[in-house]
């Protein structure tokens, strides 16, 4: 079984092929597979200069605009933070270019002590456990908070992350940036590896609410091979047409 996204070719400008339906995927989130070989084409030659030297220089532009438009809107949702939970920012370990680890920034959305609550919540809810094993997400998750939750369906908690991006940790546009123990899971990591994780990406623009972690996957390798500077400049508009109509959760 197969699953078209029409809307993948209007975002990226190219047509991705037929996606495997979460059912139809040879793996799944809970059962770690063995890496097969990377596809030849997952570093498109004609974009080598982009990859080498313009998406850097694209990122620190960008990342630095955009946290100088932001920074009142930033100052504003860390002191609402600070006084709701006492400390606005939250960084967890992700994994880089190279298989390199760095922390990564975002605003808190969740309570105080998040893991042990959600081992708790999916040991209690059989069918809370099987839908954080497809999705490795939470639709109606009990960690988030009340701002929390505002900030993630307008998607300003990852605001923070433009400091990664200039700090050279994270690009604007990649794969989303992953757990150290998420690599196994992946059927080619060297795909995710061969770049920085990106604050914006192919998932987050067209799947990032409804589908497996294994869709996105697949969705990491297909921007891995066909990146270019049109490509990410269409999902970096996307993304803004995505935040304006307040989709995440």
């Amino acid at each position: 079984m197969t699953l078209h996204y029409r809307e993948l070719p209007d975002v990226t400008g190219v047509d991705l092929g037929p996606l495997p339906a979460a059912g139809g995927f040879p793996y799944w989130p809970t059962v770690p597979v063995v890496a097969r070989p990377l596809p030849a084409d997952v570093r498109p030659v004609r974009h080598a200069g982009y990859l080498r030297r313009g998406k850097r220089v694209l990122d620190i532009v960008l990342s630095l605009a955009a946290l100088i438009l932001a920074a009142p809107v930033l100052v504003l949702l860390a002191a609402a933070l600070w006084i709701e939970s006492g400390n606005p920012f939250y960084t967890q370990e992700r994994l880089g270019q190279n298989g390199r680890r760095f922390r990564m920034f975002k605003l808190r959305t969740m309570v105080i002590d998040a893991e042990t609550h959600l081992a708790a919540c999916l040991d209690r809810d059989p069918a809370m456990r099987a839908e954080w094993e497809l999705t490795q997400k939470l639709k109606r998750d009990p960690r988030i908070t009340p701002i929390g939750r505002l900030l993630r369906k307008t998607s300003m908690d990852e605001l923070p992350q433009l400091f990664n991006v200039l700090k050279g940790d994270m690009s604007m546009v990649g794969p989303r940036p992953m757990l150290p123990e998420q690599l196994p899971l992946y059927a080619h990591p060297d795909a995710y590896l061969t770049m920085r994780p990106g604050v914006t990406g192919l998932w987050q623009v067209t799947a990032r609410n409804e589908q497996s972690f294994a869709l996105r996957a697949t969705l990491d390798l297909r921007y891995a091979q066909r990146v270019s500077l049109g490509m990410d400049l269409r999902l970096i508009l996307a993304t803004l047409a995505v935040v304006f109509r307040a989709t995440g959760y």
